[in-house]
């Protein structure tokens, strides 16, 4: 399967600002792509896309924040780094509050950009490799059937197949069956990496006490 290549996308009105730091990213052998709006943003770069957005703050029209929510409820996997003219201690709080890697200041630092550059791309590749297991995982989990599913949900619980079976109505030995094939069915290995897989599906497990 082959990737779209990772691009550092760059959201700022200043024209200048764009041109400094789509050099800096291109000489360390970074792509860099550029926009003058949060529009012009959203019109041409999808929720698909690989790589991370260098994000101005203030900005005429739709500001930085308010992209970052967009892009958020857009179902976007792009890690954001925040630029900002002045040191703003209430928006910086914010933009890390909903998931942003770093805000920085202007004249921003280019090691200092390059270096939260890099972290926001494996936050990134870390988002999208998630999402993936957790993709395929529900895809998977559609096989299962009613009873397979009731099984799981013990399981990642913690109880012990004696206590599934009294839990269920039934016998140990039929529920060693229906572990088996629900394990083999959602290709995990040992009940832990049973247990992450679902967690990341947000499948909730039985509570104790039931």
């Amino acid at each position: 399967m082959s990737h779209a290549p990772e691009t550092v996308y760059l959201v700022d009105d200043d024209p200048q600002v764009l041109r400094s730091l789509a050099r800096l990213l291109g000489s360390a052998g970074m792509q860099a792509r550029a926009f003058a709006s949060a529009r012009s943003f959203l019109d041409e770069v999808g929720a698909d896309a690989s790589g991370c957005v260098v994000l101005d703050l203030a900005m005429p029209g739709q500001d930085g924040l308010e992209l970052q929510q967009v892009m958020f409820e857009r179902g976007y996997g792009l890690a954001v780094v925040f630029l900002s003219g002045k040191g703003d201690v209430p928006h910086s709080v914010r933009a890390l509050k909903r998931g942003a890697v770093d805000f920085l200041t202007k004249p921003v630092d280019g090691e200092a950009l390059l270096a939260a550059v890099r972290d926001a791309l494996e936050r990134s590749r870390q988002a999208r490799q998630a999402r993936t297991e957790r993709l395929e995982f529900e895809r998977r989990l559609a096989t299962l059937t009613p009873r397979e599913r009731e099984v799981l949900h013990y399981a990642v619980s913690g109880r012990l197949n004696k206590q599934i079976a009294h839990e269920l109505g039934t016998v140990e030995k039929t529920i060693k069956v229906h572990r088996s094939r629900l394990m083999r069915k959602l290709g995990a290995r040992s009940v832990a990496e049973l247990a992450r897989l679902a967690d990341r599906a947000g499948l909730d497990p039985v509570p104790r006490g039931r």
